[in-house]
């Protein structure tokens, strides 16, 4: 699922032609009739849908995921809110990636560069990308996998958007391999990678 330009859905799609993943991708589904996700969708010959809203289509989504079988949901860039009807229906098998150190600058109203503009003026030297499992809060699910970036001085929202999503496509293909290879342990409520 993703609602801007796609490039960790791309990053995702690479992996799983690649042999890389232990997957592939079934189906894109953006909230934005524009998204750049769809085009990438379609020139990797990948289903598509477009749903204005989850909280009012959620239920015409699950039924298009039971119809294909898909057993990983993937928040890569979405920008809508899960209803919680959805969310308990995939409990553990929805995972997000967010452009922070989480619990730092995440939650209500910290979305792209909404996030780098609060590291900036925090001052932080350190901030970077985590996945995690979905749950009915906002980025409050069990971390999965986190990657730092350094805040230098010259640094810009800009300047770390780009550092930043560059982790981000490294650990959201890290973390969806994982699961798909049975890896990820949530039994104990927080995530332990298995050996």
């Amino acid at each position: 699922m993703a609602s801007g330009n796609g490039s960790n859905l791309q990053a995702l799609i690479d992996a799983g032609k690649s042999g890389n993943l232990g997957g592939c991708v079934e189906l894109v589904i953006s909230g934005s009739i524009e998204s750049h996700a769809l085009l990438r969708a379609e020139k990797s010959d990948i289903d598509s849908l477009y749903v204005r809203s989850m909280v009012r289509d959620g239920g015409t989504v699950l039924e298009e995921l039971k119809k294909k079988k898909i057993g990983l949901v993937v928040l890569a860039g979405y920008m809508d809110i899960l209803g919680s009807d959805f969310v308990e229906a995939y409990r553990g098998r929805i995972i997000n990636i967010h452009p922070s150190l989480i619990p730092s600058f995440s939650g209500m109203g910290y979305y792209g560069q909404k996030v780098h503009s609060a590291v900036i003026e925090r001052g932080v030297k350190l901030t970077g990308a985590t996945v995690h499992f979905v749950d009915e809060g906002a980025d409050t699910g069990p971390i999965i996998i986190q990657k730092p970036v350094t805040v230098e001085d010259k640094d810009t929202p800009e300047t770390i958007g780009k550092k930043v999503l560059e982790v981000e496509h490294e650990i959201i293909v890290e973390a969806v391999r994982l699961y798909c290879k049975g890896k990820l342990d949530l039994s104990k409520g927080r995530v332990e990678i298995l050996s």
